[in-house]
């Protein structure tokens, strides 16, 4: 009797050990597993054109052709915004959810998009000089982003509006000293799905001159769809003139070309921008940014221009209370074609329009 109890005792004291090995090795993974990051906003508007053209069609004229402040005296809900970010070792993945009128133009190729993947990938550090990244990212291209509180205007520029959004892909990232190179390898511009399509190619070279000057040139191309093939050269320079004032810089180049029916590419059309910021930050809490942008469509490749161009000039000004960032923003839209409408109704050259944003940060 005695050999079996000490038997059993012996198989319960083992047990016990082994168990309380593994509780303590699940405790340290949970331990040193952080926790993900989770931030967001929300972002409404209310913009006002002066022309007022409700008389002119059924829905009237907003007297807007860049993205996302597309309406005319209403107050929009424009989009809500969640981000999930995680990182464990090497490897970091992403998730960032928009939900809105402005995650639906985001997205404006995929169905059902009033909630819509703004961004979501994975990645991989072999080192501290070279990353690799897979899924659905916002583009390199140009100065300004999606989401507007990293924006100091709060309407969009010509060159955000028709150049790519996001791209789906694969990209690799290599850091050498103050230079940075990224190639990848994606689908047609702004498809998260594109099943027998051909790949188009992004890349983009950076270098971080000195603490105040930053300079990037980015790229685009490929077969947007089976019948057009679209280059686009970009390049946005940052100086830091003070540290109540700066300078942004952002110039664009965007080419297509039309396959003919023998097969051969006709002769590219082609659109251009040029864009100045001049960012004034008298105080931590305002903020003054005047962006002039030139765009150019002689060919109309873009169906709105009247074969012309335009000079846009807008005035923002950012005003911050925590959290908060409220945006009042006078733009002025002045093209070489009467390609606006007046409150008549009669072609107009040029329009101009009041903003009225907040954007919430957590």
């Amino acid at each position: 009797m005695f050999p079996k109890l000490l038997a059993t005792g012996l198989a319960m004291a083992c047990y016990v050990s082994i168990y309380a090995q593994d509780s303590t090795a699940v405790a340290a993974v949970e331990e040193e597993s952080p926790k993900p990051v989770i931030s967001g906003y929300v972002d409404t508007y209310y913009r006002f054109n002066f022309a007022n053209a409700k008389n002119v069609g059924d829905d009237g004229a907003t007297n807007n052709f860049t993205s996302f402040t597309n309406s005319q005296n209403s107050f929009e809900l424009n989009m809500a915004s969640v981000k999930f970010e995680h990182s464990r070792g090497k490897v970091s993945g992403v998730v960032d959810l928009g939900f809105g009128k402005r995650a639906e133009e985001f997205s404006y190729n995929d169905e059902s998009t009033t909630i819509a993947i703004k961004q979501a990938y994975l990645s991989y550090a072999f080192s501290d000089k070279f990353k690799l990244t897979a899924g659905s990212w916002g583009t390199h291209v140009g100065y300004e982003v999606l989401d507007p509180y990293l924006n100091r205007n709060y309407s969009m520029s010509y060159m955000f509006s028709y150049g790519p959004f996001f791209h789906t892909g694969i990209k690799g990232e290599l850091t050498l000293g103050k230079s940075g190179l990224m190639f990848g390898i994606v689908n047609p511009t702004d498809l998260k799905t594109a099943n027998f399509q051909q790949k188009m190619i992004v890349a983009q070279y950076s270098l971080a001159a000195s603490d105040k000057l930053k300079i990037f040139v980015n790229y685009a191309g490929g077969k947007i769809d089976e019948e057009t093939n679209l280059q686009q050269v970009d390049a946005v320079v940052l100086g830091t003139i003070t540290d109540k004032f700066s300078i942004g810089y952002n110039g664009t180049v965007q080419s297509r070309k039309a396959k003919q029916t023998d097969g051969k590419y006709a002769d590219g059309n082609s659109w251009w921008g040029s864009a100045l910021y001049f960012n004034v930050d008298p105080t931590p809490a305002v903020g003054l940014t005047l962006r002039g942008e030139y765009f150019s469509d002689k060919k109309d490749l873009l169906g709105f221009t009247g074969a012309g161009s335009i000079f846009a000039t807008t005035l923002s000004a950012n005003l911050k209370a925590g959290p908060l960032t409220f945006i009042p923003e006078l733009r002025i839209d002045a093209g070489s074609e009467d390609i606006f409408v007046k409150k008549e109704g009669e072609a107009t050259k040029g329009t101009a329009s009041l903003i009225l944003a907040a954007i919430y940060k957590f």
